[in-house]
């Protein structure tokens, strides 16, 4: 049965019209045999969309967040909860956000047509109408996300989980998101994060992007900071709820919550700046360029300073909301289970750790101290707490 949210849900969007007429239909590959998959429960069928059971940890994080702000982090609770999916595959996460997250209604999106049986086969479980709680439709993602906003329609949770580097969408999602709604971003842009596509993460992002010892870090600091630099643009600032890098793609994964009002814009963003000679890395604000240097000896050689910016330099998780994900993933028995290789309680309890604000850029590789001293002297635990 529907809800009264879910039919207010509804009631209030409007939904694409029947796809319109294209040319001579052509001989269309041979949908592969249905295969059922599961997640945390949840049972689809991928059919011959593109999905990678690696990226389920992504997922779990995606629903416990929804969650969370769907039970008292929004500014309105009585209001109906929306979720968009603006590349949906096969439609998983659209599902787990109906059947898990709660949501009201979910509009699942792809661009390719082809996967409309699958998507539709996935979500039939739920009601469709008179009161449907889901949509499908075939659309470009900044175009549905741009309709969605010129026709009044604002979401609490937009997910984009896009290819490449490609971050044109970003300011059309936050345009459709509600103030103090959730934005989940994704890039796969490994060559700009490893500073390998400068003038791509300077168009894509406005980052100037060189190699850096620790470019995981640096992917999810660029994408934030495009995010910062969009939403400064609309009168808007953001808050990063948790970053997410998986070695799989590679995935750079951040969600991010929309707050009403323009800060000074430049308090958390700036630029990193990598010294070769000591290792060490500092953060620097736009008024004090000209002026970066290491304080180490070695100031005579120019080349062993690498700077990299503007990007986003402030704390990549919020530890308070990664507690209560935390103590929802253990509510759940999701805490201590072993899915792909992830447990939830030990990488959220890193996050917990990253969040330290006091924390400087950067991380430094075992391979990189054990020169110095033997790995077989050094414990997990004194890395921690050094």
């Amino acid at each position: 049965m529907a809800t009264p949210a879910a039919a207010a849900a509804a009631a209030a969007l409007s939904f694409p019209r029947a796809l319109s007429p294209r040319l001579p239909p052509r001989r269309r590959r041979a949908e592969p045999a249905s295969c059922a998959h599961s997640e945390r429960g949840v049972s689809f069928d991928p059919g011959s969309a593109f999905y990678r059971s690696d990226s389920a940890a992504g997922r779990d994080l995606a629903v416990l967040a929804a969650t969370l702000h769907r039970r008292g982090r929004r500014p309105d609770p009585s209001v109906p909860f929306l979720c968009l999916d603006a590349m949906c595959g096969c439609g998983v996460r659209a599902l787990r956000y109906l059947e898990q997250a709660g949501a009201d209604f979910v509009w699942a999106n792809d661009a390719s047509d082809a996967l409309r049986p699958v998507i539709v086969n996935n979500l039939s479980r739920f009601e469709r109408a008179p009161n449907r709680r889901w949509v499908v439709s075939h659309l470009d993602a900044t175009r549905l996300l741009a309709e969605r906003y010129l026709r009044r329609e604002y979401f609490d949770v937009i997910d984009v989980d896009s290819f490449g580097g490609d971050a044109e969408y970003i300011r059309a999602a936050f345009l459709a998101l509600r103030i103090r709604g959730l934005l989940y971003m994704t890039s796969t842009d490994w060559r700009s994060a490893r500073g390998y596509g400068s003038r791509s993460s300077l168009s894509s992002y406005g980052a100037y992007v060189r190699p850096l010892p620790y470019p995981n870090e640096v992917g999810l600091r660029m994408l934030i900071g495009g995010a910062a630099r969009e939403a400064a643009i609309l009168g808007f600032h953001i808050a990063p709820l948790f970053s997410y890098y998986a070695y799989h793609g590679p995935i750079y994964r951040v969600m991010v919550q929309l707050c009403n009002g323009k800060q000074d814009g430049i308090s958390n963003y700036g630029f990193i700046c990598h010294c070769k000679s000591c290792g060490q890395s500092q953060t620097f604000g736009f008024d004090e360029l000209g002026q970066i240097t290491c304080g180490c000896a070695d100031t005579t050689d120019a080349n062993s300073i690498t700077v990299v910016g503007p990007l986003w330099t402030g704390p990549l998780h919020d530890a308070t909301f990664l507690t209560e994900m935390l103590s929802l993933a253990t509510e759940w028995g999701w805490a201590n289970t072993i899915e792909n290789g992830v447990t939830l309680e030990k990488l959220l309890g890193t996050m917990i750790e990253e969040s330290d604000s006091r924390l400087p850029p950067g991380y430094i590789r075992l391979d990189e101290v054990c020169p110095v001293v033997p790995c077989s002297l050094i414990q997990q635990s004194m890395l921690y707490h050094c």
